[in-house]
This record gives C-alpha cells, sequence and structure tokens, in this order.
C-alpha cells in the first residue's frame, strides 16, 4: 500500500496519509440495504430491551415518583436530540454518525473524543443485556450465567458477520414480536392499575422526602441513568447512512419514528408495571415484566410465559442491533485511521469482522460481572458524554455554516439542541451520583483512549475517508468565502 505524510498542523496537530484505492475497496458496507422502515425498526430494536429490564432499577434510586420525573426530562431530551440529529445526519450522512457531526464543527479532536464516547456506549450496552438474557434464559429455561452470554455473542456476531441486509431484517422482524409482547403486557396489567402501587416504597429520612418522592429530590438526579434506559441508543440510527437507500431523506425519518415509538412505550410500562404489581416489587428485579405479571395473577399464566419468551426476543433485538451499531462505529474510526486500522477491513459480504468480534470478546468479559444495573451506568456515562458533544455541533454548525445544505431543518433550531445539552450534561453529572467508582473507572478508559489518539493515532489519519473529505471540503469552500 502507497502512502505519503502530509502534514497538516492547523486541525489540532493532526497527519493524515493518503492511500491506495485497494485501501477503500476492503472497507466497503453493503449499500442501499435500508429504507425508513427499517431504520425505524432499527432505532426500536436499539432500544427495546430497555422496556423489558434495566429501568426498574431507578425506582430503588428514586422510587417511582422520581423515577416518573427522571423519565420525563429524559424524554424531553431525547425527543429535542432527535430532531438536532436528523437536521446532522441529513447534512453529514456517513457511517461514522456522531464522529462523523463533530468532526465537521470541531475537527478531529472533536470527532475523536465524541467517536470513543459512543463506543464506550456501545461496547459495554450489550454486556448488560447479555445479563438480562442470563435472567431470562434462567427464569424460562434453569440456565444461565456465562454459558448463556457466550453463545449469544457468537451466534448473533456471526449472523453480522453474514452481512448487514440479512441482518437488518432479521432484526426487524425480532423487534415486531418483542413489540407485540408489550402490548399484551399492558393489556394484561391495565385492569390492576392501582394509583396507591405506585407509591408504597417507604419514605426515608432524605431532604425533601415523601410518599411520591420516597428518596427526595436527590433521588430524581439518581434515577436519571435509569430514565435514559428507555431510550439509549436510539441515537445509533445515522451510523447506518452508509447502508441506508436515501440517506438525506430516510435518516430523519428513521430517528424521529423511532423516538415517538419508544416514548409511547415507556410511558405506558413506567406506568402499568410499577402501578399494578407495586413499585416496591420491582426495584431489584431482573426480569420486572414476568415477576410483575406473576405477581398480579398470583402464579404462572400463559400471558408471563408469553411475555417471558418474547421478552427474551426484546433483549435479543437489542442485543444484536447494538452490535451492530458498535461495529459500524469502530468501522468509521478504524477507516479513518483513529482505530487501527485493520478493525475496518470488510469481508466478501461487506461485513466488518474484526470490528464485530473484538468488542464482542470484552463485551463477553463484562457480562461475567454480572452486574448489569452498573454496567447500565457505564454505558449512559459514555452516551451522555457523546450528547453533549453532538449537540454543541450542532449549535456550532447552526452558528458557524448557516449556509451548509440542511434537507431536514431542526423544528426550533439551537433552542432545542440547547435544551438537549442541558439535560444530557446534568444527566452526565447524574451518573457520579449513583457509583463514583464505576464512573471513574470509566473515565479512565475514556483517558487511554484520548492518550492513544493523542500520542499515535492523531499522526496516522487517513486522508479520502467520508469523514474527512467532507470536512475539509467544508472547510475549502469556507476559506473561500
Amino acid at each position: 500500500m502507497s502512502k505519503e505524510t502530509i502534514a497538516t498542523p492547523s486541525q489540532g496537530g493532526v497527519e493524515t496519509e493518503a492511500v491506495s484505492a485497494d485501501y477503500f475497496a476492503n472497507r466497503q458496507l453493503k449499500q442501499g440495504a435500508a429504507g425508513w422502515i427499517l431504520l425505524i425498526g432499527l432505532g426500536v430494536a436499539y432500544v427495546i430491551s430497555g422496556d423489558y429490564a434495566g429501568w426498574n432499577f431507578g425506582l430503588a434510586q428514586g422510587g417511582w415518583g422520581g423515577m416518573f420525573i427522571a423519565t420525563l426530562l429524559m424524554a424531553t431530551m431525547y425527543l429535542c436530540m432527535c430532531f438536532s440529529l436528523a437536521e446532522l445526519s441529513s447534512m453529514i450522512p456517513t457511517a461514522g454518525g456522531g464522529y462523523g457531526f463533530t468532526r465537521t464543527a470541531f475537527g478531529p479532536w472533536g470527532g475523536f473524543l465524541t467517536g470513543t464516547a459512543i463506543l464506550i456506549e456501545y461496547a459495554i450496552a450489550p454486556a448488560a443485556i447479555a445479563c438480562f438474557i442470563g435472567a431470562y434464559c434462567e427464569s424460562l429455561f434453569g440456565v444461565g450465567g456465562w454459558i448463556i452470554y457466550l453463545v449469544f455473542y457468537v451466534v448473533f456476531i456471526g449472523i453480522h458477520i453474514l452481512g448487514a441486509g440479512e441482518a437488518l431484517k432479521l432484526m426487524f422482524a425480532i423487534t415486531a414480536v418483542a413489540a407485540i409482547a408489550l402490548g399484551v403486557y399492558i393489556v394484561a396489567m391495565a385492569p390492576h392499575f392501582q394509583v396507591a402501587n405506585l407509591f408504597d416504597i417507604p419514605p426515608t429520612e432524605a431532604n425533601g422526602a415523601s410518599s411520591f418522592l420516597p428518596f427526595g429530590y436527590l433521588g430524581i438526579w439518581a434515577a436519571l441513568p435509569y430514565g435514559i434506559w428507555f431510550f439509549l441508543a436510539v441515537e445509533g440510527v445515522p451510523l447506518a447512512a452508509e447502508e441506508t437507500k436515501d440517506p438525506k431523506r430516510d435518516l430523519p425519518r428513521g430517528l424521529i419514528g423511532a423516538v415517538l415509538v419508544l416514548l409511547v412505550f415507556a410511558g405506558l410500562i413506567l406506568l402499568v408495571g410499577p402501578g399494578a404489581a407495586g413499585a416496591q416489587s420491582l426495584v431489584a428485579s431482573g426480569n420486572p415484566l414476568v415477576e410483575s405479571l406473576v405477581k398480579v395473577y398470583g402464579g404462572s399464566t400463559w400471558m408471563s410465559q408469553f411475555v417471558n419468551l418474547v421478552g427474551l426476543a426484546g433483549l435479543i433485538a437489542s442485543f444484536f442491533s447494538i452490535i451492530y451499531a458498535y461495529s459500524r462505529q469502530i468501522f468509521a474510526l478504524s477507516r479513518a485511521g483513529y482505530l487501527p486500522r485493520s478493525l475496518s477491513l470488510t469481508n466478501r459480504n461487506k461485513a466488518p469482522v474484526m470490528a464485530l468480534i473484538v468488542p464482542g470478546i470484552i463485551g463477553f468479559g463484562l457480562s461475567l460481572t454480572g452486574q448489569g444495573d452498573l454496567l447500565i451506568l457505564v454505558a449512559v456515562f459514555g452516551a451522555t458524554l457523546s450528547y453533549v458533544l453532538m449537540m454543541a455541533a450542532h449549535i456550532t454548525l447552526r452558528s458557524r455554516r448557516p449556509d451548509m445544505p440542511r434537507p431536514y431543518r431542526t423544528p426550533g433550531g439551537v433552542l432545542t439542541s440547547s435544551v438537549a445539552l442541558v439535560l444530557a450534561a446534568v444527566a452526565l453529572v447524574a451518573c457520579f451520583l449513583v457509583d463514583l467508582r464505576v464512573v471513574i473507572g470509566a473515565a479512565v478508559i475514556y483517558a487511554l483512549f484520548i492518550a492513544y489518539f493523542a500520542l499515535y493515532s492523531r499522526h496516522h489519519l487517513v486522508s479520502g475517508t467520508p469523514e474527512e473529505e467532507f470536512a475539509a471540503i467544508q472547510a475549502a469552500e469556507q476559506s473561500l468565502r
């Protein structure tokens, strides 16, 4: 592979290398694999496991009232953020997603900081979901633990290696089944709803404690990371940009459609689950939907068995789809030289094999801890950090590059993205309230990524990638004005 080094100190002291055509020929994704309906399914698939397990840990932090307010705030954040990302994805439709947006707004450093924060989110989230899959399999088949985690990682990474088109269609089908099961659960629980069940957690001595807020005002803040779990990773829809039929039209539709579906599910699940079974009974459950059905109906029924079985499909949908997301994020960062270039090599099916396998090995190792609630916290740390940076990119590009073509424009403009930015910053700080040690550990990992970029990869970036070319064209156009 021929190359030449070209110093570009004006871009934060980075250096790029020109590569041969073979470099990109070996790093191609399958184009035209997804339309906007499939993208809505992908967005819901990323998140639907959050309806089945994980959200209920927020009840232990803030009670039902604290979790309700936290979810309302995070729903507002995600709605504003998805409107903002819809604009950015129509402007910059590349596989880098958030990395591409901030690369254009802030240069290579901004792109790297955002891309690695997203990578932490997407690499850790499947490990948390694997823990919940283990809990559901234990309930269904009497088998859980590491063997279940391993089987699911091997099988679903293997399916992704077969190709994106097949994987996306299978994800859509699994997600549709999981959504039907949520509908069955909501209908089954609604007749047993009683307002008093929402407030059965005894108030503590915390400041502002009441039956509505048993852990006081601080409980709202501590519940924010679990309110996020109802929506975490929907922002990954733009990662499918280079595999979408018409990205400028389909990505905004996919993002907004997915978040609207998730808003409805989040509100109904949070209301009927604790409202029928009692908030106290769900604070530490690994499969809260099934356990709440069993409690309400006095034992196992066809409904609880159905939700348990299909609930596993919901967890699989998110597990499966977030593997897709982390592979595309790594693919984009690796192709541009921010991460080792071997990670972006694709096979004959146009699947980035090493970008699928390496994080899978790491995720499997983390799943062995069995600490799904703490793994959620690490994923939320990476997510909220990336949200702050992406919303800052939206505001910056609106200010500095108002002339850039925007096939879709965010309702409310920078006001919308500013609301999302402030709420994301609040949620980021909230992570430190739940378990300081876990978040500090995540921050240390993030710092190691930054050190790698500062000491090595910023001197070996690749010119000619879609994200780098887009940024270069925009910079050239700006210099002519």
